[in-house]
This record gives C-alpha cells, sequence and structure tokens, in this order.
C-alpha cells in the first residue's frame, strides 16, 4: 500500500554508482518518517535496496532501452508522487504527477560521487552511503562467522582489472600486522570478502597466519549480507572495487589501496585512500584508457597501507 508521502527513488545502473549515492536515499528514510518507498534500479544495483525501510516497490529496470522505460512508465505514472528523486539523470520525472522532483545534473569532474549525490536535493551535509540491512540478512552473514569475541579484520583483495590488483603478499603482511602479537587487533580473525577472483589473496593470508584464524567468505555472500559481515569488523582494507564501497556503506573505517584511480572522485568516503608514488595522470600516460593488463599498484608499499590502518584504529578506539 502507497505511504501518506510516496517517494520513488530511480537508483543509478551501475553498482558502485548506486552505493555511492545511497546515503540520499538513506537520509530521505531517516528524515522522513511518514514516506514511502519505491526504488527503480538495474539488475545489479536493485539488490541493493533490498533491505530498505517502508519499501512499497522495487522495480528492476533490465536494460536501458526505450522499450523498458516505457514499462517503467506503466508501472509508475497512476500514483501522485509526493517527490521523484532521479539519480540517473532523465526526462521520466517530468511526465510524472508529483509535488516535487530532484535530478541529478550533469557530473562534474574532480568533485566526489558522494558529494554530487548530495546537491541532487541540496543538502548542505552531505549523508555517507550507507545501505540498510535487515536482521535477515545479517543472521545469514552471522552464520558464517564464527562468534569469538575477538576483533575482526576485513579484507576485500579482488578486482575485476588487474590493473587495480594490490599484490597479494602485501595484503598479508597488513594482515599480520594488525591480527598478529603485538598487533592493535591482535587475536583478532580476518574475514576476506569478494568474488572468486579474491581466493588466491585469501589462501595467502591464510598460509601466513596462525591456522584457523582466517574465514574465505569470497563468493558465498550476497552484497548486502557482504555489508552486515563487514559492518562487524573493526577495519576493513580493500582495492578499489564494489566492495570497498560496500565497506563504506557499511560505517566501519576502511582503507583503500588506490593506483590508476582517481580517489578525488570515487575514493572511500569518511576513509582513507593510499596511493604509491604515481598521479592518476601518470597512470594515463602508459595506459590512456585504464584497461590494458598491466600491474599498476606494484609500486605501493605494503606498510604504507598499514600506517593508515593504524592511523584509522587509533582514531576510533574501541571500534
Amino acid at each position: 500500500m502507497v505511504g501518506r508521502f510516496p517517494i520513488l527513488y530511480i537508483a543509478e545502473a551501475d553498482a558502485s554508482d548506486a552505493i555511492l549515492s545511497s546515503g540520499v536515499l538513506a537520509y530521505m528514510v531517516e528524515a522522513m518518517p511518514q514516506a514511502s518507498f519505491t526504488v527503480v534500479g538495474s539488475p545489479k544495483s536493485a539488490p541493493l535496496f533490498t533491505d530498505t525501510p517502508r519499501l512499497d516497490r522495487l522495480i528492476v529496470l533490465e536494460r536501458d532501452s526505450r522499450l523498458d522505460w516505457l514499462g517503467l512508465w506503466n508501472k509508475v505514472r497512476e500514483t501522485r508522487w509526493g517527490l521523484v528523486v532521479d539519480m540517473r539523470g532523465t526526462t521520466l520525472s517530468a511526465k510524472l504527477k508529483r509535488q516535487k522532483r530532484a535530478v541529478r545534473g550533469a557530473w562534474e569532474a574532480g568533485v566526489h560521487a558522494v558529494e554530487q549525490a548530495a546537491r541532487v536535493l541540496q543538502l548542505e551535509d552531505i549523508p555517507a552511503p550507507k545501505l540498510f540491512v535487515s536482521d535477515a540478512t545479517r543472521e545469514r552473514a552471522d552464520a558464517l562467522i564464527p562468534d569469538e569475541g575477538v576483533p575482526l579484520l576485513a579484507i576485500g583483495p579482488g578486482a575485476d582489472w588487474m590493473g587495480k590488483v594490490w599484490p597479494s603478499e602485501r595484503y598479508a603482511k597488513v594482515a599480520v600486522a594488525l591480527v598478529g602479537d603485538g598487533g592493535p587487533l591482535e587475536g583478532g580473525r580476518v574475514i576476506v570478502v569478494g568474488d572468486e577472483n579474491a581466493r588466491d589473496t585469501a589462501h595467502v593470508i591464510r598460509l601466513s597466519l596462525p591456522r584457523n584464524r582466517v574465514t574465505e567468505l569470497q563468493g558465498r555472500l550476497g552484497r548486502l549480507e557482504t555489508v552486515a559481515a563487514i559492518r562487524r569488523a573493526a577495519l576493513y582494507v580493500g582495492a578499489d572495487t564494489i566492495w570497498t564501497d560496500l565497506a563504506v556503506a557499511s560505517g566501519v573505517p576502511v582503507v583503500a589501496a588506490f593506483g590508476p584511480s582517481d580517489e578525488a572522485e570515487h575514493g572511500p568516503w569518511g576513509g582513507i585512500a593510499v596511493r604509491g608514488p604515481r598521479s592518476v595522470d601518470e597512470y594515463r600516460k602508459i595506459d590512456p584508457n585504464l584497461n590494458q593488463a598491466i600491474q599498476h599498484m606494484n609500486d605501493l608499499p605494503a606498510d604504507r597501507v598499514l600506517a593508515a590502518a593504524k592511523k584509522l584504529l587509533a582514531e576510533r578506539p574501541g571500534v
């Protein structure tokens, strides 16, 4: 049943983009208790919003064709919306019955995606990315993690392009320094999240620590279950991937290893992006489209990431 103030929220098709903008939806959920929500997303982004409170309907726009948009129009045109928020910047909202609408404008280079999302609603205080997790989702994640009462370190090492892959042994070095003897998370457990491409790094980390101190969750959790798992951690360390975006949306301290990516636009909001000696422009000189089979991340030392991790943990004692 549609609530007293129905809001239509059209999320980005790209899952990472949708995560970075998710603080806007979370802000409305928390600031407008009288509102109910219909969320539109792609097959990749829609599942991120399954557990949104007061969700009337979740609509999956399978493709970006004219026929698909016509189908969406037929699903939403009868409602008189209190507010339409269009993060895709389409013309659909202009044709709908509504009290107000907010539409994303053109991308502004050099401005963080989270800040640009906040501008859609003209918010002065920029809401951090946040994805809602239901009790059922949390329970599914909890069932895979031993309940030992020790600190958790979450690591998301996988990447879908070798240019963003940080060497496995450096993740292992950071993990050992953090949860090993004398580390700030001494005696803790490492959980590895991501897709199957994180398996090799998980294996290296497991061999670097005492037996049974690593829980491999890669390939075993959905995106929201991953958020639930990471929420239990004291710290997350990962690459510039969707798994790091999910960690940001979980609210834990985040350290991300960056290289051929612009942290000014997509860095971990509220966390630390750590890069080696080269700028993004310097990477582009040898890889103009940032798509070649080059291991760009080899010049980022483990000690630099470890220092950032210790800094965050010191700033948030007791996390």
